[in-house]
C-alpha cells in the first residue's frame, strides 16, 4: 500500500527535492553572468557577500549567488563544474540534512558549496572525514577553490603542534578527522590557561561518510586517560585459570529451554555476546583462587577478571576483532576493517586479551575526560552529512540527531546488475565456488573486487587464489598503508583485489581501458554483513557514474549471520531438499530470510546504541554544566560574586543538614554545625549558646556574615592576586572532583543493571542516582574551594597546575603522573590534615 502511495505522490526525498529545484534553476541561470567576471571580480564577490550578511541578509538569501561563485571558481581552478544533482546535494547539506549520494557522484566537490556559503559568517566550518589521508587529500584537492575566493583552509590531523592546531581551527574552513575534532574538544576542556584553547565555538560541521561516524562509531566513546594504580597480576592468573575450562555454546534467546550443562564450566552465547560460569565453573574458580564464595561482594573484582578472561577467549577472535602487532593488541574496526590505533577495549577486556596473547599487560587507567561521538556532534549549532548509504538507518538519524535523509538522484542512470545471492550449505563449498567465479572472470580480463568480513577470511581466500596462480592484491588492516593506491588500480583489466569491509571508502575505483566492454567491475561479497548498509557500500564500488558493473553475494548456512540469526525453518528447508554441498540454493525464501536476519540485527544494534545514549545523556548534561563554568574561569571572568554565592549556598546547606526540619533549637546539632564550619571558615567568635538563641534565618545570616568577613580579610591580605587565587583553586577543585565523578558514574552504570531484578527501570534509577551524585559533587566543590581560599598562604601562592597529567587517548603509556603540589608544611599522606577537618591529608587538602 505504501509503495502505491509513493508512486502516486513521490517519495519523501522526491517531494523535498521538488521544493529545492527552483533554487537550482536560479543558480544555473547565473552561470553566464559569472563566467564573464574577471578573476578579481569573482574574488570580490566574497567581500560583497560578507557585507550583505552584516547588513541583515541571511545565508539563504545569498545562497544562489554564493553557489554560482563556487561553481565558477571550481571550473577556473580545477576544471570541475558542479552538476545539477551536486547542486541539489549542496543545498541539502546547507539545510542541515543528510545527502545520500551514490559512490562516484563527487561528494567531495559537493561539500565545497555549503562550506563556502557558511564560512562567510566568519564562525568556521568543519568538514569531517574518517581518516587523516582523506582529510589531507580533500583539503589539498578542494583548497584552490576556497583560496581563489579569498578564504583560508586548515587541516587537523594527528601529530600537529598546539600552534598548528590553533591556526587550522582559526581558518574559515577546517578539514579533519572525527577523532581529532573530538579529542581537541576534550583537551580544551582540560586546559588551565585560555591560551591553551585551540577550538572556536562549534558552528557547522559537514560529516563525510556520516553513517560510519555517527552510527558505526557511536558506541565507542573518546577517552583521555591518566594512570591509575599499577595493573595487578590478576589478569594473568584469570587467564591461566580459564584456559583449563570447558565451554558450552548456546545461541538461543530462550533461557527457559537451557539444556543440561553438566560437565561444562561456562556458557557462551555468541548471539548475545555474553559468557557466564556454570555451577561447576564457580566451584573450580573458588578452589583455584582459594575463596569460599565467589558471589561475595568482596570477590566482585575477582569475578569481573574471570568473566573478562572468558570473553577474551570465547568471544574475541584474533584477526577479526583485533590484531597483534609490534607486541601490542590493536582493535580492528568491525565496520571498516581498519586498525583503531589508540583505542582500547574498556572494563579490563583489553588487558584480558593482552594476557591471552602473551604480550605486555598495560597498566589500567582512569578517565580524565570522555565524550561519545553522538554527544560531541550534537554540540554543533548545525550539522549535516554525506554518504552513499544512509537510508537503512534513517530512523536512527531522525531520532538521535534530528537529521533527515534525502536521496539525491545520480548524475547518470545506474546500470549495475545486482545478481541474487548464491547460498551454499557449507562454508567450504561457498569458498570453492567463489574461487571458481574469480578464476572464470579473471580469464576474460574483467576486474574483480572481493569483499571479506575479516582479515582471517581475506588471507584464507588469498592462499586459495595463490594455488590457482591468480595474481591479486590483499587490502586489510594488516596491509592498509597502500590502501588508496591498491583501490585506485582495482578497476584495471585483469585486476583481482581482496578487501575487508574498508573497501577503500573515499577512493573511487576508475575503470581501465576496455573494461566497460567486459562488463565493468565485478564485486563479490564472501558473506552478508550484519548491516545491510555495509553490504550496500561494497556493492556501490561498482557502477559509479553510469559505469557498467555487477555484484553478487555468496552465503553459506555456516556463516555467523545465518548460524546465529537465521531461522530454523530455513535450515530445515535446505536439509529437506537433500542437495549436494556444492550446489547453490537459489530461493526467494532464502533471500527474504537473509534480509530478515539483517533487519533483526540492525534493530537490536540500534536499541543498544539508543540505550547507551540514554545513559550517556545524563553525564552529558553534567559535562556541559562543568565545562561551561570552567570556560568562564579560563576566560578571566571575575569570580568574586561566584565565590560569595558559594558561601551563601554552603551555609544554607549546612544549616539544613544540622537542624533538619525542626523549628526547635534544642533539637538542632549546633555543636556539630559550628565544628564543621570551623574547618571551612577557620575559628568563629559565635558561641554555641548564642547560636541556640537565634532563629534559623538569624543563624544563617550571622554565619554568612562571619564567612564573608573572613573572605574580605583574605582579599585585603592577598590584594590583586585574589582573583588569580580564586581561579587557580576553582580549576583544581573542579577538575579533581569531576574526574572522580566520571569514575563513580561509570561504576554506577556497570552495576545498575542489577536493579532490573528488583523490577526497577535501570535508566530511571541511574538518572536519579547520578543526579544525586552530581549534586553532592557540587557541594564538595563549594566546600573545598572556600576552605582552600581561606586557608591559602600568600607566601606560597599556588600556581595553576593540572590535577592529573594526560597520558593517552584510549591508549597505554608508562609515563609517570605528576602529582599536584600543595605548598604547605611537610605532612604525611595518612596524617591528619593541618586544616583541622579531621580527615586524612590525602583525602582533604592533599587531594588538591
Amino acid at each position: 500500500m505504501l509503495k502505491i502511495i509513493e508512486k502516486l505522490i513521490g517519495s519523501y526525498s522526491e517531494r523535498e527535492i521538488k521544493k529545492i529545484l527552483p533554487i537550482i534553476d536560479k543558480i544555473e541561470s547565473l552561470a553566464p553572468e559569472y563566467e564573464k567576471l574577471t578573476d578579481a571580480e569573482l574574488r570580490q564577490k566574497t567581500d560583497i557577500f560578507k557585507q550583505r550578511l552584516q547588513n541583515g541578509e541571511t545565508l539563504d538569501d545569498i545562497l544562489p549567488e554564493a553557489f554560482a561563485a563556487v561553481r565558477e571558481a571550481a571550473w577556473r581552478t580545477l576544471k570541475m563544474r558542479h552538476f545539477r544533482v551536486q547542486l541539489i546535494g549542496g543545498v541539502v547539506l546547507h539545510q542541515g540534512r543528510i545527502a545520500e549520494m551514490k559512490t562516484g557522484e563527487g561528494k567531495t566537490l559537493v561539500a565545497t558549496l555549503p562550506a563556502y556559503l557558511n564560512a562567510l559568517e566568519g564562525k568556521g566550518v568543519h568538514i569531517v572525514t574518517v581518516n587523516d589521508y582523506l582529510a589531507r587529500r580533500d583539503a589539498e584537492w578542494m583548497g584552490p577553490i576556497y583560496n581563489f575566493l579569498g578564504l583560508s583552509v586548515g587541516v587537523i590531523v594527528h601529530g600537529l603542534t598546539h600552534e598548528e592546531r590553533k591556526k587550522a581551527y582559526n581558518c574559515d574552513i577546517t578539514y579533519g578527522t572525527n577523532n581529532e575534532f573530538g579529542f581537541d574538544y576534550l583537551r580544551d576542556n582540560m586546559a588551565i590557561y585560555k591560551e591553551e584553547l585551540v577550538q572556536r565555538e562549534l558552528n557547522y560541521a559537514i560529516i563525510d561518510e556520516v553513517d560510519s561516524i555517527l552510527i558505526d562509531e557511536a558506541r565507542t566513546p573518546l577517552i583521555i586517560s591518566g594512570p591509575a594504580e599499577k595493573s595487578t597480576d590478576l589478569y594473568k592468573r584469570a587467564d591461566n585459570f580459564v584456559r583449563r575450562l570447558k565451554p558450552f555454546y548456546y545461541n538461543s534467546d530462550d533461557d527457559k529451554q537451557m539444556p543440561d550443562t553438566t560437565g561444562y564450566d561456562y556458557i557462551v552465547n555468541e548471539k548475545r555476546h555474553t559468557v557466564s560460569l556454570t555451577e561447576e565453573g564457580i566451584k573450580k574458580a573458588e578452589k583455584y583462587f582459594g575463596v569460599t564464595n565467589l558471589a561475595d561482594p568482596e570477590n566482585a573484582t575477582l569475578h569481573h577478571h574471570i568473566i573478562q578472561a572468558l570473553k577474551a577467549h570465547a568471544l574475541m577472535k584474533r584477526d577479526r576483532d583485533y590484531v597483534v602487532k609490534d607486541g601490542q593488541v590493536i582493535i580492528v574496526d568491525e565496520f571498516t576493517g581498519r586498525l583503531m590505533y589508540g583505542r582500547r577495549f574498556s572494563e579490563g577486556l583489553h588487558q584480558a586479551i593482552e594476557a591471552k596473547e602473551g604480550v605486555k599487560i598495560e597498566r589500567e587507567s582512569k578517565t580524565l575526560a570522555t565524550i561519545t561521538f553522538q554527544n560531541y556532534f550534537r554540540l554543533y549549532k548545525k550539522l549535516a552529512g554525506m554518504t552513499g548509504t544512509a537510508k537503512t538507518e534513517e530512523q536512527e538519524f531522525r531520532e538521535i540527531y534530528k537529521l533527515d535523509v534525502i536521496e539525491i538522484p545520480t548524475h547518470k542512470p545506474m546500470i549495475r546488475i545486482d545478481h541474487p545471492d548464491k547460498v551454499y550449505k557449507t562454508e567450504k563449498a561457498k569458498f570453492d565456488a567463489i574461487v571458481q567465479e574469480i578464476v572464470e572472470t579473471h580469464k576474460k580480463g574483467q576486474p574483480v573486487l572481493v569483499g571479506t568480513i575479516s582479515i582471517e577470511k581475506s588471507e584464507m581466500l588469498s592462499e586459495m587464489l595463490k594455488k590457482h596462480g591468480i595474481k591479486h592484491e590483499v587490502l586489510n588492516a594488516k596491509h592498509h598503508e597502500k590502501e588508496a593506491m591498491i583501490i585506485a588500480k582495482a578497476g584495471q583489466k585483469g585486476a583481482v583485489t581482496i578487501a575487508t569491509n574498508m573497501a577503500g571508502r573515499g577512493t573511487d575505483i576508475v575503470l581501465g581501458e576496455g573494461v566497460a566492454e567486459l562488463g565493468g567491475l565485478k564485486v563479490i561479497g564472501t558473506e552478508r554483513h550484519e548491516s545491510r548498509r555495509i553490504d550496500n557500500q561494497l556493492r556501490g564500488r561498482a557502477g559509479r557514474q553510469g559505469d557498467p558493473g555487477e555484484s553478487r553475494f555468496y552465503v553459506s548456512l555456516e556463516d555467523d549471520l545465518m548460524r546465529l540469526f537465521g531461522s530454523e525453518r530455513i535450515k530445515n528447508l535446505v536439509e529437506s531438499l537433500g542437495l549436494p554441498d556444492d550446489q547453490p540454493i537459489e530461493h526467494k525464501l532464502l533471500s527474504d530470510a537473509i534480509e530478515k536476519a539483517q533487519k533483526r540485527v540492525e534493530a537490536r544494534n540500534f536499541e543498544i546504541r539508543k540505550h547507551l545514549l540514554q545513559f550517556d545523556d545524563v553525564l552529558n548534561k553534567q559535562r556541559e554544566i562543568i565545562y561551561s563554568q570552567r570556560r568562564k574561569v579560563l576566560e578571566g571572568e571575575n569570580l568574586r560574586d561566584s565565590i560569595l554565592g558559594m558561601i551563601d549556598e554552603l551555609v544554607d546547606y549546612k544549616i539544613k543538614v544540622y537542624t533538619g526540619e525542626s523549628p526547635h533549637a534544642e533539637e538542632w546539632d549546633i555543636k556539630g554545625l559550628l565544628q564543621d564550619l570551623k574547618f571551612i571558615f577557620l575559628d568563629s567568635e559565635l558561641s554555641e549558646q548564642d547560636a541556640k538563641n537565634m532563629t534559623k534565618q538569624e543563624l544563617k545570616e550571622k554565619l554568612i556574615s562571619i564567612a564573608k568577613e573572613k573572605y574580605e580579610k583574605k582579599e585585603q591580605e592577598v590584594g590583586e592576586l585574589m582573583r588569580e587565587l580564586e581561579r587557580v583553586v576553582l580549576l583544581r577543585v573542579v577538575d579533581m572532583h569531576w574526574i572522580e565523578h566520571i569514575d563513580a558514574v561509570e561504576q554506577l552504570r556497570e552495576g545498575i543493571s542489577l536493579r532490573a531484578i528488583g523490577q526497577k527501570d535501570p535508566i530511571v534509577e541511574f538518572r536519579f542516582e547520578a543526579f544525586e551524585m552530581f549534586d553532592d559533587m557540587i557541594k564538595r566543590i563549594q566546600e573545598d574551594t572556600i576552605k582552600i581560599i581561606l586557608h591559602a598562604n600568600i607566601e606560597n601562592m599556588p600556581q595553576r597546575e593540572r590535577v592529573a597529567k594526560e597520558m593517552y587517548e584510549n591508549a597505554p603509556s608508562d609515563t609517570p603522573m605528576r602529582k599536584p603540589v600543595v605548598k604547605t608544611q611537610k605532612v604525611g599522606r595518612n596524617d591528619p590534615c593541618p586544616c583541622g577537618s579531621g580527615k586524612k591529608y590525602k583525602k582533604c587538602c592533599g587531594a588538591v
